[in-house]
């Protein structure tokens, strides 16, 4: 430690700042157990025998953002988690290096685009009257038509402007992997007559596996956060029915009618939930693979 106290130092910036900003707010979890008065502050106020966490389990409008959030986080998983592994497979084969880079470059741009910019962009791309495809599909179809208010158009706008979005940047440690990839397996394929999807199938994917599994029991533990940002910019009363997720319905309990009591539950049960997915999902993938988290 002394020969490498350089090297602790800069460690410590990090640790201080998980330790002041992640670990010392958690006593303010005591407000999800607590009927919580800013007069009396979080120690002062009175315990509740787990009122928020009752009313929680009983409410029909929890209910209804649980089924959304779930739908949202399954269908951005499985659509997303595979797009990304596609994406790096397909540049992976490429031939021409600058295109390769070229095309990398374009396709993680999105990612570092605020949900407030893409919001207003995917707003207008679709308005009905002066969208470029709103009025494409109201030429095509003969009627006006507007997927942000279609309860069936919105989940696919939702879903497929998270995939555009997070596809590149999710690929570059897909990449990262094939780049290491030993070539002489290549080599030896190609001379046993194998093509180039045959070599991708057998010998790209393959080396993948381990990450894709430590990817998928993290991405478990995400089931509960379908992504604020996003749906809240996007979404309108007329699709609440399927798009108002656990996010939103935190956002309006906790800063807008300001029940930062029951707000605090309703966090905490999300994150033990997200816990306990990440744990079963590690012991599962031991069980029947060779790879996990621990």
């Amino acid at each position: 430690m002394v020969r490498m106290r350089f090297l602790y130092l800069l460690l410590a910036v990090p640790v201080v700042h998980w330790a002041i900003f992640h670990y010392a707010p958690m006593y303010g979890l005591l407000v999800a157990f607590k009927d919580y008065n800013m007069k009396h502050g979080v120690i002062g106020s009175p315990w509740n025998d787990f009122a928020h966490f009752r009313f929680l389990f009983t409410s029909p409008g929890f209910h209804r953002v649980m089924r959304n959030t779930i739908i949202i986080s399954f269908l951005k998983l499985a659509f997303g988690f595979t797009a990304s592994i596609v994406f790096a497979l397909l540049i992976d084969q490429l031939m021409s290096l600058p295109f390769k880079r070229t095309m990398q470059s374009i396709s993680y741009l999105p990612h570092f685009i605020s949900w407030v910019v893409l919001g207003g962009i995917i707003k207008q791309l679709l308005s009905p009257s002066l969208g470029v495809i709103g009025v494409l599909l109201a030429n095509v179809t003969g009627q006006s038509l507007s997927l942000l208010t279609d309860k069936a158009g919105f989940l696919a706008i939702l879903v497929g402007s998270s995939v555009w979005q997070g596809v590149g940047w999710s690929a570059i440690i897909y990449l990262a992997v094939l780049a290491g990839v030993d070539q002489s397996l290549y080599e030896a394929a190609e001379v046993d007559g194998a093509s180039r999807l045959q070599k991708a199938l057998h010998i790209s994917l393959p080396s993948l596996y381990p990450l894709m599994t430590i990817i998928l029991i993290l991405r478990m533990g995400q089931i509960l956060d379908a992504g604020f940002d996003q749906v809240f910019n996007l979404y309108n009363p007329l699709v609440y029915k399927v798009a108002d997720v656990i996010d939103t319905y935190l956002y309006r309990v906790g800063l807008v009618e300001l029940k930062y009591d029951y707000a605090a539950a309703v966090g905490l049960f999300r994150n033990v939930v997200g816990l306990m997915l990440v744990i079963s999902a590690n012991y599962l993938a031991r069980r029947y693979t060779e790879y996990g988290l621990w």
